[in-house]
């Protein structure tokens, strides 16, 4: 809204800054932190009113979890109305990747709420039927990626780039429409298993969205994209201002999800926030390079298909409690050693993943 003051600057030489991504990047984080900080705190008055009892919590847990009993979930509603609101003041709107995203983001959202609010109202774990669930983000996703595949240019738009190697690309014709729902639907609900611990999930979140931001402004940018030897993909950097946005709304929501949380972010914001990243890694063209920055998800989504297949296959469980988070919490580590640590692996990982922006 706010960055079509710039076409004006020939007039008024102040709103030339509105034009640039990245004071715009800057507003926007701004401003969804001041959203969520303000109006945090009426937002979790009114879902402790109305969920009584909270979320509820694994009987099988560890028995640290027990006192958090009574905690409202939900929290994603905070983070994604700081999101939505500071992306439509900051943002481009005549981005088609911007709406894009935004679909992903309120589709996945209105699925993780629907999913929080049978687990409260019915207080059991047993949500939204999963064929069902992975159904619909499937068909939101695919219309997503399909957009996505119809902003690009010529064979490029359905093509999977390789990460330190830039002449490497492989057109998947239609079926890259496939390949990247996939992508996305499973970045959704590899965020949503890794949200098991106060502030595990938001913290890695918004380190993939610093990492994404930045590969979004310069995968944008000819310039940086030429230098850098990386596909150029006209129009994604705007997609900064959204990145920004998901730091600052998700800086506003930990000041609130800090041991001990006072609110639990929920299917509501994992998810949502899962296909988000997922859509911007598509959209970006750096579908593999996910799968590094987001690494830590990866493994919190892995750990639960292992421990799975293997109990299916074997009758023996390859972890004490899946996901892996659980697994060292069974093994002593505190609740706050366990999330600190998986904090300084995401870190990594999004180094390790930014390194291929360079090394060609």
């Amino acid at each position: 809204m706010l960055e079509y003051l710039g076409h004006f600057s020939q007039d008024i030489a102040a709103f030339n800054v509105f034009r640039y991504i990245t004071f715009r990047t800057g507003s926007a984080m701004i401003t969804s932190f001041i959203m969520v900080f303000l109006f945090g705190p009426a937002i979790i008055a009114a879902l402790r009113i109305r969920q009584g009892r909270g979320q509820p919590i694994r009987a099988d847990g560890p028995q640290t979890h027990f006192k958090k009993a009574g905690t409202p979930t939900m929290g994603g509603l905070m983070i994604l109305s700081g999101i939505i609101g500071s992306t439509l003041l900051w943002a481009d709107l005549s981005n088609i990747y911007v709406w894009t995203v935004l679909m992903v983001t309120v589709g996945f959202g209105a699925i993780g709420f629907y999913d929080d609010y049978l687990k409260v109202t019915k207080q059991s774990h047993k949500g939204f039927s999963g064929k069902a669930r992975l159904g619909l983000e499937f068909l939101i996703a695919g219309i997503a990626c399909t957009l996505i595949a119809y902003a690009g240019t010529g064979s490029f738009a359905t093509s999977l780039a390789f990460p330190f190697v830039k002449s490497l690309l492989i057109d998947l014709g239609w079926f890259y429409v496939v390949f990247a729902a996939f992508v996305v639907v499973g970045a959704g609900n590899a965020v949503n298993l890794t949200d098991g611990l106060d502030g595990l999930a938001i913290v890695p979140i918004m380190i993939a969205c610093g990492a994404f931001g930045l590969i979004a402004y310069l995968s944008g940018n000819v310039n940086f994209a030429n230098y850098l030897q990386i596909h150029y993909v006209f129009g994604t950097g705007e997609l900064a201002v959204v990145c920004g946005a998901v730091i600052g709304a998700g800086l506003g929501f930990l000041w609130f999800n800090a041991p001990p949380a006072a609110i639990f972010m929920g299917d509501t914001g994992s998810l949502a926030l899962g296909g988000m990243v997922g859509t911007i890694a598509v959209a970006t063209k750096h579908e593999l390079v996910l799968a590094i920055i987001g690494g830590l998800f990866v493994i919190e989504a892995m750990s639960v298909i292992i421990q799975v297949a293997s109990f299916k296959l074997t009758g023996k469980r390859v972890f004490l409690m899946a996901p892996i988070h659980h697994h060292f919490e069974k093994l002593g580590w505190t609740e706050s050693q366990v999330v600190v640590r998986f904090w300084i692996i995401a870190f990594m990982l999004a180094f390790v993943g930014l390194s291929t922006l360079k090394l060609r």
